[in-house]
């Protein structure tokens, strides 16, 4: 059988009591000896093959349960494999969802699972329940048409949540660019398909893929051998095996040359970048370490090449990042990326692709060389100290075919990387050359920079694409604004398709109430907004305060994470500003406004106007209604951009609101449904505490 790590002996020296010259680095010592045990394993008659490893230090025992299916394709039925991993775990036939968690909870255990595997830790001391809860659930699920009903409603929330995060767009349209719709990994889950999914289809995926022919069920902790044997035969013996899989992708390959693939994401407020190329690599590969060292020293942390370069150099971003997979049945890829603000994507892939072919060109240095081995080795070390890692090497070991001694020797094969090797495999891996650079971002601010990018003399052809892979043409942008139109009459008509200014100035204050989902969980919205310097902002889930905004008058404060904060010069204006009911009332004249231009907001023209005051509306240009505010808040010595998007305008008491409201900041993005508009209110003096 082969081994596994299973504790780590450090030698220590004597201190030296010489006079130790600090202005020299220490020379590095070889790599720690790593003592490996033999861990005892058998097989059942099913196929489920079951590694013991006992470690008596601490009273509590892990189970990992993993299959090692090649892959297959989901096809109609995508959505299938995230469904089953929601419904998994709640109960099973003989024990419901609420007795399942409250027994769980009771033994201060953790159960968890995915579509093809099941985790389960807790006391050792209770280790054959937290088997045998883990083995029934996973073996006899409860699966109910209320509670697939449930989880279905949950993950299409999420997904159309996501729909505007410019990070999910690219990382989804690398994936289908990369692989290709024929491979699973190309494979796009989108609302539309997630409806279509049926309780079949989840068993028929649940029949094919969790099977105990390639199954591992890897046990570490305080138990004995002989008794976890006996336990798993009891628990798993009727697990009954299932077809053999098929590997059925199609296999991608690289572009012959590198290429721009964009979505036009126009509600971006940064652009997302990935710069990608496959790769065929496996653990057992002699290029495995040089590669781990090679992307350490090029994007694997704060000290990587690509940080260095496009965040502390040219400000690019907050953080530029690596990153290489590796894959037994088919193609992994290398991923370079970052978000980026719009106006320097063209200069960052510009930034990315130096970066990259220099990093192949030049030879690293010998500091840089031994600072990443440093931090592999650290980070190794650590990981010895959860006892999880040990499930992973075993797991490892079994389905990577790897050697007996991998781990063993893994700091020295670490150690014995050299700078040509880091060079070597750098020509071979990161195809600066053969790269898909995937953009999403708003294409109204980027397109005409990006389409004029070059490297090595040559201009970067530029392909668009919607957001679930399908070539499109070139999105356009320009439309047309009146001679006549200017920032005034933009205000005034909105105002007037809100109800007229007479409606309007009879209005001293709005009460709205709206609630949103987050994960399944009801998010509630209280907006207090008055004529008289009095505002407030209430975000709350189940009675628990998560954010409050108050201004009264001359003061204010802010409510984060429980704590009360009072608020800067900066914000008490930002909110004295946006406090009035109808803002642009005040406004209506200002100078200070102007007509920039005309976008699209969600498929509408309309006209933008920069309110002068850090606010751009975006105004329907046939209904005049807003559609879009695009604010500014200092927080600090940063500058954070807010969007604000309204829709489904209803009438109440004459003057029309909108009932959707959805509020981004960065990536993310919350859509509130309006439940209740309460016009001059009685204001509760409590909301001000």
């Amino acid at each position: 059988m082969k081994k596994l790590i299973f504790s780590i002996l450090f030698l220590t020296g004597l201190v030296a009591t010489a006079q130790v010259d600090r202005t020299k680095q220490p020379t590095p010592g070889p790599a720690p000896e790593i003592n490996i045990k033999d861990p005892k394993s058998f097989d059942l008659k099913n196929g489920l093959k079951v590694i013991v490893v006992e470690d008596h230090k601490l009273p509590r025992v892990i189970y990992s349960l993993q299959t090692d299916n090649p892959p297959v394709k989901e096809g109609d039925a995508i959505g299938a494999a995230d469904m089953l991993s929601s419904m998994l775990g709640k109960g099973s036939q003989s024990i419901d969802k609420d007795a399942f968690y409250e027994e769980v909870d009771y033994m201060g255990a953790s159960v968890n699972f995915g579509s093809s595997s099941a985790f389960g830790n807790g006391l050792s001391k209770y280790s054959e329940r937290i088997l045998q809860l883990m083995a029934d659930a996973a073996l006899h699920p409860n699966f109910s048409q209320d509670e697939f009903d449930k989880e279905k409603n949950i993950i299409l929330e999420n997904l159309k949540s996501n729909e505007k995060n410019v990070g999910q767009a690219a990382s989804k349209l690398a994936s289908v660019l990369a692989y290709g719709k024929d491979n699973s990994n190309g494979e796009i889950l989108t609302p539309e398909r997630l409806e279509s999914v049926t309780m079949q289809d989840m068993k028929e995926y649940y029949n094919k893929v969790f099977v105990p022919n390639n199954a591992y069920l890897v046990v570490i902790g305080d138990v004995k051998y002989k008794d976890v044997k006996k336990q798993v035969k009891k628990y798993f013996k009727d697990w009954k095996k299932g077809a053999e899989l098929q590997n059925n992708n199609a296999t991608p390959a690289n572009v012959t040359g590198t290429e721009i693939d964009f979505v036009d994401m126009p509600n971006a407020v940064q652009s997302q970048i990935i710069v990608l190329n496959l790769v065929n690599l496996k653990m057992k590969d002699a290029d495995y370490f040089p590669v781990l060292i090679a992307n350490q020293i090029l994007g694997g942390g704060g000290e990587g090449r690509l940080f260095l370069n496009l965040r502390e150099d040219k400000g690019y971003t907050y953080g530029a990042y690596s990153s290489i997979g590796n894959d037994k049945y088919g193609p992994a890829t290398f991923r370079a990326s970052a978000s980026v603000r719009n106006e320097v994507t063209d200069s960052s892939v510009v930034a990315f692709l130096d970066e990259i072919k220099n990093f192949r060109d030049k030879p690293v240095s010998k500091k840089d060389l031994e600072n990443a081995k440093a931090k592999y080795t650290g980070s190794f070390v650590r990981s010895l100290e959860q006892p999880g890692t040990l499930a992973s090497f075993a797991l490892n070991i079994e389905t990577e075919d790897l050697d007996d001694d991998f781990y063993k020797d893994y700091l020295t094969k670490i150690d014995a990387v050299t700078i040509a090797d880091v060079q070597r495999v750098a020509k071979k891996y990161f195809l600066v050359d053969n790269a898909r650079i995937i953009i999403a971002g708003k294409g109204s601010e980027v397109l005409d920079n990006l389409e004029k990018v070059t490297f090595d003399g040559k201009t970067i052809p530029v392909n668009y694409f919607d957001k679930e892979g399908n070539p499109v043409e070139r999105p356009e942008y320009k439309i047309e604004v009146p001679e006549d139109m200017n920032a005034f009459k933009v205000v005034a008509n909105y105002l007037q398709a809100l109800g007229g200014v007479g409606a309007l100035e009879k209005i001293n204050a709005v009460q709205v109430e709206g609630q949103a989902s987050m994960q399944g969980r009801q998010l509630d919205l209280l907006m207090l907004r008055t004529t008289n310097d009095r505002f407030v902002q209430l975000l709350s889930m189940q009675g628990q305060t998560l954010s409050k905004q108050v201004l009264n008058g001359n003061s204010g404060f802010m409510v984060q994470q429980g704590k009360k904060m009072p608020l800067n010069d900066d914000l008490l204006e930002k909110l004295r500003t946006a406090a009035p009911p109808f803002p642009e009332l005040t406004m209506v004249e200002d100078p200070a406004m102007q007509l920039t231009g005309a976008e699209k907001v969600d498929g509408k023209n309309t006209y933008v106007v920069d309110m002068g005051n850090g606010d751009t509306n975006y105004f329907d240009m046939e209904t005049g209604l807003k559609l879009r505010t695009v604010t500014q808040l200092q927080m600090g010595p940063q500058t954070i951009q807010q969007t604000f998007n309204f829709g489904d305008y209803k009438e109440v008491d004459g003057v029309k609101f909108p009932f959707v409201l959805s509020q981004s900041m960065g990536p993310q993005s919350i859509d509130f449904i309006i439940s209740k508009v309460e016009v001059n209110p009685e204001v509760d003096a409590a909301l001000f505490e």
